[in-house]
């Protein structure tokens, strides 16, 4: 538009007069082209006054920032009075063009093509460029305050340069390196420019100071400037919930996956009643502290590619959704505030994130206690949320004793893929049993699936359970891994039937965990249920030998079972769980320093462990001092200190002995233990602290102790051969594992 005004000004003032009416919509028409040319050219001279010009991008620059430089203050006027010179001409040009147009015949509009009256009288352009003339010269005035004041702060600055020379300071080793990072990478992200980020090596150090802490304060900044502590909200006590109708508007729609989670909510509500009535009653009507959550459901935002929502209705998992579905129902009904997000804008609004791609660090206090989010990986040091199956009564129950039908399969698969080569096994399942699938098809049957098996296609819940009463026994082929599937199976009464992996699955050899933050090996498909179900409602078996697979198949023909479901997923069992976590978890407590090896502290110290009768463990002592007894979640009087074999993981020792790895008992296992360690015939001629997930450790072999110098890294899972690891066990209570027997 500039560009055509600056053509069409010049050339029609110099346009010779005709008497005719033709040239009458064309002068009209450039005038109002020139009224739009002078805006635009006045916002251009704004942003490059204001605002700085506009340069080539450097090397590492942000796709999305602009980097500006000021111009000097000189240039600057110089701009300003050519801009109102500029003005000046055309004013002049259009009080000539408006005499000429008063000399004409411009009366004879009615005949032309373009009535006069749509376009403006010249005097009306007159009195526009005059007001814009009047406007720039404000500006002027306003740029050159800003000029003098930029001139101020410039000398100021110069007189600190000296001052803002990268310090050197033992206490902060990484200064100089980050200072050389934000030098290189200060664009790459806008939040940098938020915190007042210029690119000079005074805004470097004042935000590695002040906003992060690589750096150490500078002198002549003000440091007494501090921000005041918002006191503490006084604490709500909360009461059960039974209305969900809140809880769904809160989760909001739009999407398939948040259909299917109200939905699965809107189903269970009556039983979700019942187990909050009895929860109630055995706590007592305690009172509990209301926690301010925030929801994060990661998989389904859009930054994320939200690939579950399209494949609800095709058969894609659903095991998230459930969990999702229930943890939500849980939170809600245990009376706490909740916020919940499906998209990463509405997560750093909550967080009060600044404005950017998330580099910076939140400077402002969270206004939550606890936020609940997805993240790729599951080993054995996570927290169980779990989810539920639906509860039957005993009529039902007998209902489904009496129509089982003992020949009848279901292959626990809804996407052809996981059938993909698994001819073999099932032409052995035929010889004995009527297969059934639910297999997503739109055309016609899936190529994977053999003509013998009977495909439903994708079934609704209501009947898929209802195929669940009537069959045997559900069949798993090795993925999806520990879905809610196989549990709703056996709560139908169903024989779980599964394959053992030989070699265990883990991120060194299988794709589904390659990448993911884990050593955990997993042994079967769904080792909970190989772990603490078991036969006869849970068989596990080598399915490369095609011999144990089938023979398997005759036993379970032969076997019958009742309707079963673990109280743990039960809506109570998750209800009781959940309060149980949220009442009494602290992951903001601090961890116990690590002390130096074979230090006076470590020999001196008091042990607070005892070893067991038989010799074999070390079990906390009843005598133990309060002080070497700090509160903790588990209890500490429910730990015991097992030393594993050569080559096995935590988990695998604990369970051997009827127990369980607790993860946060590594911190309170004190070096002092290792005093012990003689007492159980392994000897240190050595100790060292090092960073490593399978720390504490022993290496008998050489003789060597190593204690775990980060605690950040304390796992149950892992192991090496080189090593027996120092294990931390507790027991737990039948049907709820994630609590020990005295942790409600």
């Amino acid at each position: 538009i500039y560009s055509l005004s600056a053509h069409c000004s010049p050339h029609i003032v110099h346009l010779p007069h005709r008497s005719g009416d033709r040239f009458t919509p064309l002068l009209s028409l450039c005038f109002r082209i020139f009224i739009l040319g002078i805006g635009f050219f006045t916002l251009c001279f704004l942003m490059t006054s204001l605002g700085g010009q506009f340069s080539t991008k450097r090397l590492g620059d942000s796709p999305f920032t602009i980097r500006t430089e000021v111009m000097g203050a000189m240039e600057s006027r110089g701009v300003l009075r050519k801009m109102s010179d500029l003005l000046e001409v055309m004013v002049k040009r259009m009080d000539l063009l408006a005499r000429l147009e008063n000399n004409t015949d411009f009366r004879k509009g009615e005949q032309a093509p373009f009535p006069m009256d749509r376009f403006p009288p010249a005097a009306g352009l007159m009195e526009r460029i005059q007001a814009i003339a009047q406007n720039v010269s404000d500006i002027a005035v306003k740029v050159d305050q800003i000029l003098r004041h930029s001139l101020l702060n410039g000398k100021m600055t110069e007189g600190r340069q000296d001052q803002c020379e990268v310090p050197r300071d033992p206490k902060y080793p990484d200064c100089s390196g980050k200072v050389e990072w934000m030098r290189a990478r200060w664009t790459s992200d806008p939040c940098y420019a938020f915190f007042g980020v210029d690119g000079t090596e005074c805004s470097f150090l004042i935000y590695l100071s002040e906003v992060e802490w690589f750096c150490p304060p500078l002198p002549w900044r003000n440091q007494t400037a501090a921000t005041p502590s918002s006191k503490p909200q006084p604490r709500v006590q909360v009461a059960f919930r039974s209305d969900l109708a809140y809880l769904l508007e809160l989760i909001g729609s739009g999407k398939e996956s948040l259909i299917f989670m109200k939905k699965r909510i809107r189903h269970l509500a009556t039983q979700w009643l019942l187990a909050t009535h009895s929860l109630d009653q055995k706590l007592k009507s305690k009172p509990r502290d209301q926690k301010q959550i925030l929801i994060h459901i990661g998989f389904l935002t859009e930054e994320s590619g939200d690939v579950f929502s399209p494949r609800v209705l095709k058969g894609g998992p659903l095991g998230e959704m459930v969990q999702w579905a229930d943890i939500l129902a849980v939170l809600y009904i245990l009376g706490h505030s909740l916020k919940i997000t499906v998209s990463l804008k509405e997560l750093q609004s909550n967080l009060g994130v600044p404005p950017g791609r998330g580099n910076c660090p939140l400077t402002i206090p969270l206004p939550f206690d606890l936020i609940y989010t997805d993240y790729h990986a599951h080993t054995p040091d996570n927290c169980f949320m779990g989810f539920v199956s639906e509860e039957l009564n005993q009529t039902e129950k007998q209902f489904i004793k009496a129509n089982k039908a003992n020949n009848m399969a279901v292959v626990y698969g809804k996407e052809a893929s996981i059938w993909k080569g698994k001819e073999k096994f099932l032409a052995i399942l035929n010889k004995y049993m009527e297969i059934h699938g639910t297999v997503y098809y739109e055309t016609q049957r899936p190529p994977e699936v053999p003509a013998f098996v009977k495909n439903h296609g994708l079934l609704p819940q209501h009947d898929f359970q209802q195929l669940l009463r009537k069959a045997k026994v559900f069949i798993g082929f090795g993925f999806p891994y520990e879905g809610p599937a196989p549990l709703e199976a056996i709560a139908n009464g169903c024989i779980f039937l599964q394959s053992r992996f030989n070699p265990p699955h883990s991120s060194l050899n299988h794709e589904f965990f390659r990448g993911k933050p884990t050593s955990r090996e997993v042994a079967s498909q769904h080792p909970y249920a190989e772990d603490f179900i078991g036969k006869p409602h849970v068989w596990t078996v080598d399915y490369n030998n095609s011999e144990e697979f089938e023979a398997a198949i005759k036993a379970i023909m032969r076997t019958k079972v009742d309707p079963y479901l673990p109280y743990e997923y039960t809506c109570e069992g998750m209800l009781e769980r959940i309060h149980a976590y949220i009442q009494h978890q602290d992951f903001c407590a601090a961890s116990v320093p690590p002390a130096k090896p074979n230090s006076h502290a470590m020999q001196s110290s008091p042990s607070p462990f005892t070893l067991s009768p038989n010799g074999t463990h070390l079990a906390w002592s009843d005598n133990a001092s309060s002080s070497s007894s700090p509160p903790a979640w588990p209890p500490v009087n429910s730990m015991q200190v097992w030393v594993s074999e050569a080559g096995q993981a935590c988990t695998d020792a604990c369970q051997e002995h009827g127990l369980v790895c607790e993860p946060t008992f590594f911190k309170f296992q004190n070096f002092s233990v290792y005093l012990f360690l003689p007492r159980l015939n392994i000897i240190c001629d050595s100790t060292e602290s090092e960073m490593n997930h399978l720390y504490p450790a022993m290496a008998e072999n050489v003789r060597e102790c190593y204690l775990q110098k980060e605690p950040l890294l304390y796992s149950c899972a892992g192991y090496n051969t080189k090593y027996r690891r120092l294990c931390p066990c507790r027991d737990y209570r039948k049907g709820q594992v994630a609590l020990c027997r005295d942790c409600l």
